[in-house]
């Protein structure tokens, strides 16, 4: 079993259009933008990052928003839930706000005995908020939100399968060990993780695949300290058999992917070096990089793109 894995890194999502995923992150959820970049293999589409102050490993949702890409088409083979964590007793102001900002798909839940509140983003992204005791975590508060009701970053994701038995494997080498079970659902926890140290299997055996579009979730990514540890997992998921891209160099992160048993694309991202490495930390999010291969295209870009405030 790996013991490098400190628990979820970034989550990375599609959306249809900029303006509209950077109003929700910021304004409805209050996150910070802590990137403005492109996509490394289409730089015509934007690379956005929300999170905390500093994009700590852990908080940081992420988006490629492709102007009119069709809705995704929910089944399995998914991260279907992503879920934040927020303080204990904090859902009926999230359930006001969320209502009032017309944000569609709201219902209260229990899970695990923890309270929640699922919604859909705009582009029927499945979200929930679940309260969670004394998370230590330092929220983002210059979004609006004090610190009694403020995100303090991912509780955990949901994949939805029809299979969960190969994915558990998977994440029980990856250092998960398995909290508990009802309903049909899993829980696997990293012991002593970053936060964000959760991942529940939804089992859906007569559920179709899914078909990612506007809405869907790109791949998960789980967080290791720095490159040594990320090349040690390499080397042994590679020896179990994966097939495991080699470190592509991501600007803010190191990053490998693979394709897991139950179609999730894994992938295994470094905490060094931050997203402060280009900007500094009090303005962040604010000017558009570009990864070196695209700086020529600069003046292209900046014409094209969105402008993401209104």
């Amino acid at each position: 079993m790996l013991e490098q894995i400190k628990g979820l890194h970034h989550v990375t999502s599609m959306a249809e259009d900029a303006r509209t995923n950077n109003q929700f992150f910021t304004q409805t959820l209050g996150l910070r933008r802590v990137k403005k970049t492109v996509n490394f293999d289409s730089p015509d589409v934007y690379h956005l990052y929300y999170g905390d102050e500093t994009g700590t490993a852990g908080t940081v949702m992420t988006y490629f928003p492709f102007p009119e890409m069709p809705r995704g088409r929910a089944g399995t083979g998914e991260v279907g839930t992503t879920a934040f964590s927020v303080p204990q007793g904090s859902l009926g102001f999230w359930e006001g706000r969320l209502t009032r900002l017309g944000v569609s798909g709201l219902k209260r839940s229990e899970s695990f005995g923890e309270k929640r509140l699922n919604f859909a983003g705009p582009d029927g992204d499945g979200f929930a908020l679940v309260e969670v005791r004394d998370d230590p975590r330092t929220p983002w508060t210059e979004g609006g939100l004090s610190g009694d009701y403020a995100i303090r970053g991912f509780h955990s994701v949901a994949m939805r399968l029809r299979d969960e038995g190969a994915t558990a494997d998977l994440l029980k080498y990856m250092g998960y060990e398995e909290l508990d079970r009802r309903d049909g659902v899993t829980r696997l926890v990293v012991p002593d993780g970053n936060g964000a140290n959760l991942v529940d299997l939804e089992t859906l055996p007569g559920i179709n695949r899914a078909a990612q579009g506007a809405g869907s979730v790109h791949h998960v990514a789980f967080a290791v300290d720095n490159r040594e540890r990320q090349l040690e997992i390499r080397k042994a998921l590679m020896d179990t058999g994966y097939h495991v891209t080699p470190v592509i160099d991501r600007d803010y992160f190191w990053a490998i992917y693979f394709r897991t048993p139950g179609g999730v694309l894994f992938e295994i991202a470094t905490n060094e070096p931050g997203f402060d490495r280009d900007e500094d930390t009090a303005h962040l999010g604010e000017a558009l990089k570009l990864p070196q291969q695209h700086k020529h295209l600069r003046p292209i870009l900046e014409g094209h793109l969105q402008r993401l405030e209104a």
